[in-house]
């Protein structure tokens, strides 16, 4: 329970750093993961989009595995004792993790097989067991298992003239169980080769060709089996002579959290590439196994990966059901989201050249409703135009088709001077980053790594113009990545200025990610590492000393998570000075509201939709005079201080007006948000009769854009 707050007679000084007053960040996550499941158990959702919501969930627990719950297993095994900020050791938090998840994993098992599969089937999407098919289909798939599958296909023996196999992150496995009349029971390990996809299609027609609607060339086929029961149901041919007396699903999740001692790589780009191989074979932290796998064989499988019991979840049920994501391939635009075309913001659309536009005024695009081929035509608009001279950009996470990247060599095939930035420690993106890297330094870029020690994280495009009047810089600064995929999927934010000092802060922090500087104060931006914290914690001091005047005091805050002790600290103070705090933290949130006498004026919101909520927004009413940050930081130490990281001061009115409507309404949601409680667990926010239903993005889409937010 948090500190006592008051005596009878009176206040008792409260301690803010009583572990008490903290969340736990690996159960906040969690949270934040029951809200991606809860999407997939409203069954408002199209029926696909539910499919997609119970894959993310999944999803997002693999890497919440490999990253963070390696993490505290490394932690115990170096007999490090590193207590979390609400006071909780690595074994307590593991044994926490495990008694919040495994309801979690329930009830994401009974959505599945009991709410969206039969649903699936009434709209002729049979996802089918092997003991559903009729006898014509086992016939047709069992031709396919011989021509297609089975030649891919290495069984392991486990025996003492063959050691215990090497079993792939992530893989779907199976243990199979035969018996040999020479030697008696023997344990094989068969690997699903993940060259074919995890739901097999089925016939559906009786011809010749039919073969090829098990494969995805058919698209009208949309009856699926797995591909592990199709495998397991046809063992007799990987096995001849044997019996095969069963065949148990298994999965490993495996460490995942490269570790590279930049100091001492001689070589960044090859360090990466090595540790990126690594990760096949980090140490086992979760093995999931079908209920129905007997102890003895369950036993196994422990015993030789050197697994504790607490690390293995037994499902009643399919694993991995990340690869639900599959069926998103069926077309069936009647069970998904109702599509929409992004805007293109007015001042874009008139055919003026973009350098006039944004040289005459700011332009904001709010991404996916306005659209971001902007982003991508200025780029290419930079690279044709005679008087560019050079363009700068950071690079976190592009994607494989990169239309960013495309443009980037085209600068430099018209001579343009191009320097990137490519990040190549942007975790489970290594592998693309590096490849860009390579071709983007073939086609003549200049091409750095980042910063040893640091991640750059920093969303950052510059554009050297000479003009008439001199030297210009056009700069684009963003929240999201440069990536037209997540583009479509992710909110963000997205800002072009040709601000003098703007453009200066921008060319000071590329010559700092190329060069050598240590420049830590600039004309407007906060950059980390060095004064973002600082910056944000001086203008949370600034709001308390204008509440003190005007007892108008405001902060709204959104972001996607909020770690940082320092900030929490301050906004606690804040609160206790009666400043009105609303903070919207789509997932982890490790500081309490509502506290008595602590946090009673904190409101904490999460808006978990059909568009991953990924903008950063800073507003502080600064006593009528308002100041808003827009960037691509969140408030975490790693943000904070082993990230580069840029905040951008939003200066025209009217961009600063319409981005507190977009702030507002978001905090008013009232249909995907959910208002998060003193204990850390979440509620949907309440709604008074009669009052309005207010979704936000759905608002957002109705409105198609940033520039059309007029009500």
């Amino acid at each position: 329970m948090p500190a006592t707050i008051k005596s009878a007679r009176k206040p008792v000084e409260i301690d803010l750093d009583d572990a008490s007053l903290y969340l736990n960040r690996e159960l906040t996550w969690l949270q934040f993961n029951w809200r991606v499941l809860e999407e997939a158990l409203d069954d408002s959702h199209p029926l696909l989009e539910r499919v997609k919501f119970c894959s993310i969930f999944s999803n997002n627990l693999d890497e919440f595995f490999m990253i963070r719950v390696s993490g505290l297993r490394q932690q115990l095994e170096a007999g490090t004792v590193e207590v979390s900020e609400d006071g909780m050791t690595p074994s307590e938090q593991l044994a926490a993790i495990r008694r919040e998840l495994e309801p979690m994993l329930n009830q994401q098992m009974a959505c599945w097989r009991k709410d969206i599969l039969p649903k699936l089937t009434e709209e002729d999407i049979c996802v089918l067991d092997y003991e559903e098919l009729k006898g014509r289909q086992r016939k047709l798939l069992r031709q396919y298992f011989e021509d297609e599958i089975f030649p891919a296909l290495t069984p392991l023996a486990f025996d003492p003239g063959h050691p215990f196999p090497h079993i792939s992150n992530l893989s779907m496995n199976l243990a199979v169980v035969v018996n040999d009349p020479n030697h008696g029971e023997r344990f094989a390990r068969l690997k699903v080769p993940g060259i074919f996809p995890r739901l097999l299609r089925i016939p559906t027609e009786d011809r010749a060709d039919v073969f090829e609607s098990l494969g995805l060339s058919d698209v009208r086929a949309n009856n699926f089996v797995w591909i592990e029961e199709a495998i397991a149901n046809n063992l007799d041919l990987l096995f001849p002579g044997l019996d095969v007396i069963a065949a148990y699903p298994f999965r490993v999740t495996r460490d995942a959290d490269i570790e590279i001692e930049e100091d001492e790589a001689a070589d960044l780009l090859a360090a990466i590439e090595e540790g990126v191989g690594l990760r096949y074979f980090g140490k086992v932290v979760r093995l999931e196994v079908d209920s129905a796998m007997p102890d003895r064989v369950r036993q196994i499988l422990e015993q030789n990966m050197g697994l504790q019991p607490y690390q293995v979840y037994k499902v009643d049920g399919r694993l991995g059901l990340a690869d639900l994501m599959g069926l998103m391939a069926v077309e069936r635009p009647d069970l998904k989201d109702a599509a929409f075309t992004p805007s293109i913001p007015p001042p874009l659309a008139t055919g003026e050249d973009m350098f006039s536009v944004i040289r005459r005024r700011d332009i904001l695009l709010y991404h996916p409703y306005d659209s971001f081929n902007p982003v991508v035509d200025f780029i290419r608009a930079a690279a044709r135009d005679p008087n560019v001279l050079t363009i700068k950009q950071t690079l976190y996470r592009v994607g494989k088709n990169a239309p960013v990247v495309k443009a980037l060599m085209e600068a430099r095939e018209h001579g343009k001077q191009v320097a990137v930035l490519v990040e190549l420690k942007a975790r489970f993106d290594e592998e693309n980053n590096i490849g860009w890297a390579r071709a983007l330094e073939r086609a003549g870029v200049h091409v750095v790594y980042g910063l040893v020690g640091l991640k750059t994280h920093a969303k950052l495009l510059m554009v050297v113009r000479r003009e008439s009047q001199g030297i210009v810089r056009y700069v684009h600064i963003g929240t999201g990545n440069y990536n037209a995929v997540t583009a479509r999927v992710y909110s963000d934010l997205g800002y072009f200025t040709s601000d003098p000092d703007i453009g200066a802060d921008v060319a000071d922090l590329f010559n700092a990610l190329t060069g050598y500087s240590l420049k830590q104060e600039y004309r407007k931006l906060l950059v980390a590492p060095g004064a973002m914290r600082d910056g944000i914690l001086a203008r949370i001091e600034r709001e308390i000393e204008q509440h003190k005047k005007n007892r108008q005091g405001y902060i709204a805050l959104k972001m996607n998570q909020l770690v940082d002790k320092r900030c929490i600290k301050a906004l606690y103070r804040a609160s206790q000075a009666g400043v009105k705090i609303d903070l919207q933290v789509r997932g982890i949130c490790c500081l309490r509201p509502g506290l008595p006498g602590i946090s009673e004026t904190i409101s904490v919101t999460s808006v978990v939709g059909r568009f991953l909520e990924h903008p950063r927004i800073y507003y502080f009413r600064n006593g009528g005079d308002e100041e808003i940050l827009l960037g691509s930081a969140d408030l975490m130490p790693r943000n904070l201080d082993r990230r580069v990281e840029q905040l951008v001061p939003v200066g025209d009115p009217q961009l600063k007006e319409q981005l507190w409507k977009i702030l507002d309404v978001h905090l008013r949601d009232n249909v995907k948000s959910r208002r998060m409680l003193a204990d850390g667990s979440y509620e949907p926010v309440p709604v008074a009769d009669g009052a309005e239903r207010i979704n936000s993005q759905e608002w957002m889409i109705r409105r198609r854009g940033f520039w059309n937010l007029e009500d």
